[in-house]
C-alpha cells in the first residue's frame, strides 16, 4: 500500500462502499477500454511486467532479473518504461547515467544496472519502435510496468503482486485496485511478494505463481560506488532509513530483520529529493534504496548508503518464461 494511501482503502468501511458506485463504473469503463483497443504487434516478443494495484509491488527488481534470465538464455532484450517523474514529452533513450528528474528514477536505475538498452515515452509502442529502430539487434522487448496500457500488444503478461498492497479488493476509488482480482487469471504468470490470501489464490485459478523475496548483503557508498561493506556491520546500530518508494514499510522491515535499528523517513513514490530531506543532526548513517540513491548521489553528506537489492523468486519460473517465449504465444 502506498505510503499516503488513504485509510480506507485498507478495509471495507464506510467511505470505501459509499464510493463503490463509482468503483463499478471504473470497472466497466476499464473494460470497455480493454476490449476496444487492439494491441499493436512489434515484430519481436514484448514481455509485460505489471500489477494490478496502485503503489510499488517489487516491479523494478523483478525486470533486472528477468533481463539477466534473457541475456544468459542468448537474447538480446530492450526495455520500454513510462518514465514517470521525468520530463520526456516525446520518446527518449535512457544513458547510464541519466538525470533521474529528466527520464525518471526507475528508468534511471534500469538502464544503469541491467546495461541495456531503455526507451521511455508515456505511448508504449512509440517507444518500443524507437527501441527497435536504435537497436536493431534487440529481440526481446521488456515493458516496466504498461499492463494497462493496452495499445502495446504483448506475448506474456507476468503479474508482480504484494498482497499488502491490494488493501480492501476494491477498485478505485474505493480501493487501490486498477483492474479486479481476477484479472489474475488472465497472466502467463504471477510472481508474489508475500503469502497468498484465500481470495488471490482463487483469482489465480490456474496462473503458476512463483514466490519472490529481495535479498541484499551490501552497502554502498554513494560518495564512491566502488566502495561497500556488509550490512551486518551496521547491526544493532540506529540507522536513518529513507525511502521513496511505493511501500516503504517493506525497506524498514528489511533492515530490521538484519538486525539494524532504523528511524524510519518515508517518502511517497517517486520523491523528489533536496539535500534537507537528508539533513539529519545525530551523525547516524544514511540508509536508502537503490532507487532514491539515484536521485540522491550528487547532493548525499557523507556516510550515506544504498542498499541494492537482488529478487530471488522461485525454482522453474525463469524456465517457464523462456518456454513461453519460445512458443510465441501472442495476444492483443
Amino acid at each position: 500500500m502506498p505510503a499516503r494511501a488513504p485509510a480506507f482503502w485498507r478495509r471495507r468501511g464506510a467511505i470505501a462502499w459509499l464510493l463503490s458506485p463509482l468503483s463499478l463504473l471504473f470497472g466497466m469503463l476499464a473494460r470497455l477500454r480493454r476490449r476496444r483497443t487492439r494491441g499493436e504487434r512489434l515484430p519481436v516478443p514484448v514481455i509485460v511486467v505489471g500489477n494490478i494495484a496502485v503503489g510499488g509491488s517489487g516491479k523494478t527488481p523483478v525486470v533486472q532479473w528477468l533481463i539477466s534470465r534473457l541475456r544468459a538464455a542468448g537474447y538480446s532484450p530492450g526495455i520500454v518504461s513510462r518514465g514517470h517523474g521525468g520530463t520526456v514529452t516525446g520518446v527518449a533513450q535512457v544513458p547510464a547515467d541519466g538525470d533521474p528528474a529528466v527520464y525518471g528514477d526507475e528508468p534511471v536505475l534500469l538502464a544503469s544496472s541491467c546495461a541495456c538498452p531503455l526507451v521511455v515515452g508515456r505511448d508504449r509502442p512509440a517507444a518500443a519502435r524507437e527501441l527497435l529502430r536504435l537497436h536493431p539487434g534487440c529481440d526481446v522487448i521488456v515493458s516496466d510496468d504498461g499492463m494497462q496500457h493496452y495499445r502495446l500488444g504483448r506475448a506474456m503478461e507476468i503479474a508482480v503482486v504484494d498482497p499488502a498492497t491490494l488493501g480492501n479488493g476494491m477498485l478505485l476509488p474505493a480501493g487501490p485496485l486498477r483492474e479486479p482480482l481476477g484479472r489474475l487469471g488472465e497472466v502467463d504468470l504471477v510472481i508474489a511478494h508475500g503469502d497468498l490470501s484465500p481470495a488471490l489464490a482463487v483469482a489465480l485459478k490456474e496462473v503458476p505463481s512463483y514466490p519472490m523475496a529481495l535479498a541484499g548483503g551490501l552497502l554502498r557508498s554513494l560518495d564512491d560506488p566502488s566502495r561497500t561493506v556488509p550490512v551486518v556491520q551496521l547491526a544493532g546500530r540506529a540507522v536513518h532509513a529513507v525511502a521513496g518508494i511505493g511501500r516503504p514499510e517493506r525497506f524498514f522491515e528489511q533492515l530490521e530483520a538484519l538486525g539494524l535499528d532504523p528511524i524510519r523517513h518515508p517518502f511517497p513514490d517517486h520523491h523528489v529529493f533536496a539535500p534537507e530531506d537528508l539533513s539529519f543532526e545525530d551523525g547516524a548513517p544514511i540508509l536508502m534504496t537503490s532507487k532514491d540513491a539515484v536521485k540522491c548521489r550528487a547532493f548525499a553528506p557523507d556516510d550515506c548508503w544504498e542498499f541494492p537489492v537482488e529478487a530471488q523468486i522461485g525454482s522453474g519460473a525463469a524456465e517457464r518464461i523462456l518456454e513461453k517465449l519460445k512458443n510465441g504465444r501472442t495476444t492483443a
